[in-house]
C-alpha cells in the first residue's frame, strides 16, 4: 500500500511536469477533449437533468409538508446544483466513461507489451499516453462542469415553471438571493480538479495491469472505485475551502 501512494505520488509528479515542458502534443490533446467532452455530453446533461427534476420536485413537496410553503425551492435548488450536484455527478459519470475507457486501454496496452514497446524505442509512456489525457481531462471537467451546471438550473427553472406555478423572472429573482456567478467559478474549478485525478488512477492501474482478461477487468474496476473515492474526498476539501469565499 505504502509503495504504491510512492508510486502514484512519482507519477503524478511526472504528469505535471511533463504538462508544464514542450513539446505539448496539441492534435493528440484535441483528440482526447473530443472523446472526453464532445462524446459525453449528452448523457451527462440528461443525467443532470434528471437529478435537477427531483431535486425541485421533492424540495417543493416537503417544504410545503413542513412549512407550508415553497418560496425557498429556487435558491435551495441553485445552492444545491451550484455547489454539490451539477459538478459531482459530471465527474462521476466521467469517471465512469472516460476513466473505464482509458484503464483498459493503457492496461491492454500494458498486457501487450506495447508500454514496453514504446519504451524500447526511446518514447517516455508518461509522456505519451498519460500528459495528453491529463490537459484534455482538465479542459473536458470544466467545460461540461459549466455546461452541466448551466442546464441543470434550466432545467430547475423550466419545471419550477411547469410543476410549481413560478415564472422565469420570479425563479431567476429568488435564485440570485442565494447564488451568485462566483459559484459557477467555483462549479468548474471542482470540475477541473476532478478531471485531473481520472487520467491518473486510470493510467496508474493501467500501467499495474496483470495480464489477461481478468487483469484488465480488475484494473478498470479498481481505476473506477479509487477516482469515485477521490473525487468524493476532494469535493469535501474544495466546498470547505471555497465556503470561506461564498454568501
Amino acid at each position: 500500500m505504502i509503495a504504491a501512494t510512492f508510486d502514484f505520488l512519482r507519477l503524478f509528479t511526472m504528469v505535471v511536469g511533463f504538462s508544464l515542458a514542450p513539446p505539448f502534443q496539441i492534435r493528440d490533446v484535441l483528440k482526447q477533449i473530443h472523446f472526453m467532452a464532445n462524446e459525453s455530453v449528452i448523457i451527462i446533461c440528461f443525467c443532470v437533468g434528471s437529478a435537477a427534476m427531483v431535486t425541485i420536485i421533492e424540495s417543493s413537496f416537503h417544504m410545503k409538508l413542513v412549512i407550508q410553503n415553497d418560496a425557498l425551492v429556487p435558491g435551495f435548488a441553485a445552492v444545491l446544483i451550484l455547489r454539490e450536484l451539477g459538478s459531482v455527478v459530471m465527474a462521476l459519470l466521467l469517471a465512469s466513461r472516460v476513466g473505464a475507457g482509458i484503464a483498459a486501454e493503457v492496461g491492454s496496452m500494458q498486457v501487450t507489451e506495447q508500454i514496453d514497446a514504446l519504451r524500447m524505442l526511446g518514447i517516455d509512456p508518461v509522456r505519451f499516453l498519460v500528459v495528453p489525457r491529463f490537459i484534455a481531462c482538465i479542459v473536458a471537467g470544466t467545460l461540461l462542469a459549466a455546461i452541466a451546471n448551466l442546464f441543470c438550473l434550466y432545467v430547475a427553472m423550466l419545471v419550477s415553471t411547469w410543476r410549481l406555478g413560478y415564472t422565469s423572472g420570479a425563479f431567476l429573482t429568488a435564485m440570485r438571493t442565494f447564488v451568485g456567478f462566483e459559484d459557477l467559478v467555483f462549479a468548474c474549478l471542482k470540475g477541473a480538479a476532478f478531471g485531473a485525478v481520472i487520467p491518473l488512477f486510470s493510467c496508474f492501474f493501467g500501467f499495474r495491469c496483470k495480464a489477461g482478461a481478468e487483469g484488465v477487468g480488475l484494473a478498470t474496476t479498481h481505476s473506477v472505485v479509487s477516482t469515485s473515492i477521490a473525487i468524493i474526498v476532494i469535493d469535501f476539501v474544495l466546498t470547505y475551502v471555497f465556503s470561506h469565499f461564498q454568501g
